[in-house]
């Protein structure tokens, strides 16, 4: 018996779908986590394409587990394509972001611009002040400056 008779959460991919995911694994860097993703959702693409696989083999092909399968499928069936390979930020978590896109490009350009008079660059401790002086943020500890920073690989720090 075929394990797509059972399935509630059936993955068809288009040949796009497949050619990203194919891009996900092959190409540039990826975080594990999305590549792994990558790697299920072709082992169980059941389209013409596919291999179809059954949610047992592909927990042994990708030492992962079945709830993982399972999610991953749940998620291209009730969300879309591209949500699986998105990472979700729950609104439940216990903290919310200090920086959001507009406070982090202003954090950015702020630490791009000419530092205070009397000093030669920016310090974290600095653009920690500044930004909740200038009220770009309430709070922000220089180690979560350095965090957005360093995610747009900035160096002027």
């Amino acid at each position: 018996m075929s394990d797509t008779a059972v399935k509630k959460y059936v993955v068809r991919l288009s040949k796009d779908e497949r050619s990203t995911l194919e891009d996900v694994i092959c190409k540039g860097k990826h975080p594990a986590a999305t590549i792994l993703k990558a790697r299920v959702l072709l082992k169980a693409d059941v389209s013409e394409a596919g291999e179809g696989w059954s949610d047992s083999r592909i927990v042994q092909a990708l030492d992962t587990s079945l709830a993982t399968v399972a999610r991953i499928r749940q998620r291209l069936v009730e969300q879309g394509f591209d949500a699986v390979l998105t990472r979700k930020h729950s609104p439940n978590s216990a903290r919310k972001r200090v920086f959001d896109g507009a406070a982090e490009a202003k954090l950015i350009a702020l630490a791009c611009s000419e530092p205070p008079k009397g000093r030669s660059r920016w310090t974290l401790a600095l653009l920690e002040d500044t930004v909740v002086e200038r009220k770009i943020v309430e709070r922000a500890s220089d180690n979560t400056i350095g965090r957005v920073l360093k995610k747009t690989f900035s160096n002027r720090i």
